[in-house]
């Protein structure tokens, strides 16, 4: 006598395995895609185009940036061109990838800067991951630290006043992060996702007035904005709102304001002493 086929178990077992496996994928972090790390976010290029003589020393520069990409996320150096001038370079990758991912984003700065800056005496090359920017040693420093170099600004909030008073307390914590870290912080304030990294060079005390002019002209630039990104010339900053959050869900009491206000003045003054002691 032959069995009947056991259909609905095996659509059981079936439906199971298929609701288990969706489940699974569901709750597994994904990393972001490589793709994402090399997505140019903007350039900038001078005028002038350099000589065959500083073309053969960028290139020089370029290769030396290559070799160490992979084994640093920041690297800087100087060569000379001749006895008056010489090409400085840099790259740096967020602290937030792998040193993997960084030589790999890296490498793909010098053939782009080519590309967008057709051998430009001046360039930088941001990418989502990761920048490059040279510079000859004749031409001025590169703009004031301060100035605005790029912004990204997201959607607007729908409650402007709940808003406000959330990044209030939401920059104040990155403010403190950035100040007692090691130039690079990142933290989830309620349902923001916020982020600050400096050039790999600078002390704490350059690192933290950077952060705040950034944090001011993200309020100044981006004003109401869900998300936002600001790039300095030596940091960035980026701030988004988590999936299904809510600015008006974290509605902050005068009480809690005035506290806001207080810590924010401790925290400035904590950062003039500390510029003042190392100066």
């Amino acid at each position: 006598m032959r069995c009947a086929p056991r259909v609905s178990s095996e659509m059981d077992v079936s439906n199971s395995t298929i609701l288990l496996t969706l489940t699974f994928l569901f709750f597994v972090p994904c990393s972001k895609p490589l793709s994402d790390y090399s997505n140019l976010v903007y350039k900038t290029c001078a005028s002038q185009n350099v000589n065959h003589q500083l073309s053969q020393t960028l290139n020089s520069v370029f290769q030396e940036l290559l070799a160490q990409s992979a084994q640093h996320k920041f690297f800087k150096t100087t060569e000379a061109v001749n006895d008056e001038a010489a090409i400085s370079g840099l790259f740096q990758c967020r602290d937030d990838i792998s040193t993997q991912d960084c030589f790999s984003c890296v490498n793909m700065l010098p053939q782009m800067s080519n590309t967008l800056c057709s051998g430009s005496i001046y360039a930088r090359v941001q990418l989502y991951g990761c920048y490059i920017h040279y510079q000859t040693e004749q031409l001025p420093a590169e703009s004031k630290s301060t100035n605005l170099l790029h912004k990204e600004c997201g959607d607007p909030a729908v409650d402007y006043i709940k808003f406000n008073d959330l990044m209030e307390e939401a920059f104040l914590t990155l403010q403190t992060g950035i100040l007692n870290s090691n130039g690079y912080y990142t933290t989830n304030y309620k349902s923001v996702k916020l982020m600050a990294q400096c050039q790999g060079d600078s002390d704490t005390c350059h690192c933290s007035n950077c952060v705040s002019h950034a944090l001011q002209l993200a309020t100044e630039e981006c004003a109401a904005s869900l998300s936002a990104q600001i790039y300095l010339p030596t940091c960035f900053i980026s701030y988004h709102f988590l999936p299904n959050s809510r600015p008006g869900n974290y509605l902050i009491q005068s009480t809690a304001k005035i506290a806001i206000f207080k810590l924010r003045d401790i925290l400035n003054s904590k950062a003039k002493m500390y510029c003042i002691h190392i100066n």
